[in-house]
């Protein structure tokens, strides 16, 4: 099923300001896209999807939003991996708990949608992911996973949950937590010492709302196990730094940071 107008609908007004010309936009050329539909527990989701044309075996890639959801960004770098030669997925996870293009602004956001968000549904909606993906052309033994700010904290979440993962990368996830909202009882920090998916975190080390000191204490944690996983602290980058539609983005480290991303798959069999 291809139902590309589902995508990027709420995108500028979810996510204000942004900086139309800093917009990255990978075309379509060699590629096929579309949205599929998958359900999980009664509940259908949209899951955005790039490939290779008329290819098959292909190491599979799930993308995971930030709080705005699958808007145009997002759908823009599943494409930047399908041009990498990945089945690239991008599922809308909130569509339970509300449609974040409909909200003002973040604090609105985070009350309403994603506090609401239990970790064990966006976990079953990406195992669903990677079904469809092994019965679609998918090759799950090299499966990676790649995340931003929140969808970061889900990519160390999810490389914990399924031993499947090959690798992953977490963009500026979060990584501690206190409370802990209900329905989200773990945080990076607390599964570092036995994960065993070798996960790159990429953060910066002017980013506001994670502190230094919490990558410094994950860094820690994670030397604690054997999961071969490594951290990246850009010296001058913020939070968001490859979000390319905010004036978060910067430039330079964000081209660094998907080259890293994409060597750590390669280095470790998801490539």
């Amino acid at each position: 099923m291809n139902d590309n107008a589902s995508i990027g609908s709420g995108f500028a007004a979810a996510t204000q300001p942004i900086t139309e010309h800093t917009v990255i936009r990978t075309d379509t050329e060699g590629l096929a896209v579309g949205t599929i539909r998958l359900t999980v527990d009664g509940q259908e989701f949209p899951v955005y999807y790039a490939r290779p044309a008329g290819q098959d075996k292909l190491p599979v890639m799930i993308v995971v939003s930030e709080i705005f959801g699958v808007h145009e960004h997002i759908a823009d770098v599943v494409r930047r991996f399908a041009k990498q030669g990945y089945l690239a997925v991008a599922p809308e996870l909130f569509v339970r708990q509300g449609d974040p293009s409909t909200l003002p602004d973040m604090a609105t956001i985070m009350a309403q949608i994603i506090r609401k968000v239990p970790d064990a549904q966006v976990m079953g909606d990406i195992d669903a992911c990677v079904a469809w993906a092994e019965a679609n052309g998918g090759d799950v033994d090299r499966l990676g996973i790649n995340g931003f700010c929140w969808g970061g904290r889900i990519t160390w979440l999810y490389a914990a949950h399924n031993p499947r993962v090959t690798a992953a990368v977490a963009w500026y996830g979060k990584l501690v937590a206190d409370p802990n909202p209900p329905g989200q009882p773990h945080h990076p920090i607390d599964i570092a010492p036995t994960l065993t998916v070798p996960v790159l975190g990429l953060y910066g080390a002017r980013d506001t709302g994670i502190p230094v000191a919490t990558v410094e204490r994950m860094t820690a944690a994670l030397g604690e196990g054997t999961s071969d996983s490594a951290i990246v602290v850009y010296p001058d980058a913020g939070h968001a730094f490859y979000a390319d539609y905010r004036p978060s983005y910067n430039a330079k480290d964000a081209r660094d940071g998907f080259a890293r991303a994409l060597a750590w798959f390669r280095e470790h069999g998801a490539g």
